[in-house]
């Protein structure tokens, strides 16, 4: 059975770093570190520490405003570590030509950002 978690949020205005309502990437890794400990939780009880990014690639740019899913899934299971997969979608866009509360709905989602890391739960504090 794959472990997974689904994360949905959406990006306000304190998250933009860059002019033009632009947010950091810095952000999407913050929001994958999010996901990476409510997927330890449910798999073990516990938040575990978050040791390395293996890769971490931004696809296209998120705004305040824009609405993301973030998911993570356990890849791979040791005695202490587990191998994490991330990706963002952006589900719905901001859109503030069109007016200062205007977005739109995605039909197709766009891939923001992908990652995979490493994370670790010490074996005294596996619950699972």
């Amino acid at each position: 059975m794959e472990e997974k978690v689904v994360l949905r949020l959406r990006i306000s205005a304190a998250d933009v770093h860059y002019g033009s309502g632009l947010v950091a990437g810095a952000k999407i890794a913050s929001l994958f570190g999010d996901a990476a400990t409510a997927l330890l939780i449910k798999h073990d009880g516990d938040e575990g520490l978050f040791v390395a990014y293996q890769s971490l690639e931004f696809k296209a740019p998120v705004y305040a405003g824009d609405f993301l899913e973030v998911q993570a899934s356990i890849e791979k299971t040791g005695n202490s570590s587990r191998t994490i997969s991330f990706e963002a979608w952006k589900i719905i866009a901001a859109n503030p030509q069109k007016g200062p509360s205007a977005a739109d709905w995605l039909d197709e989602r766009q891939l923001v950002a992908t990652a995979r890391g490493t994370c670790v739960v010490p074996k005294e504090r596996q619950r699972r």
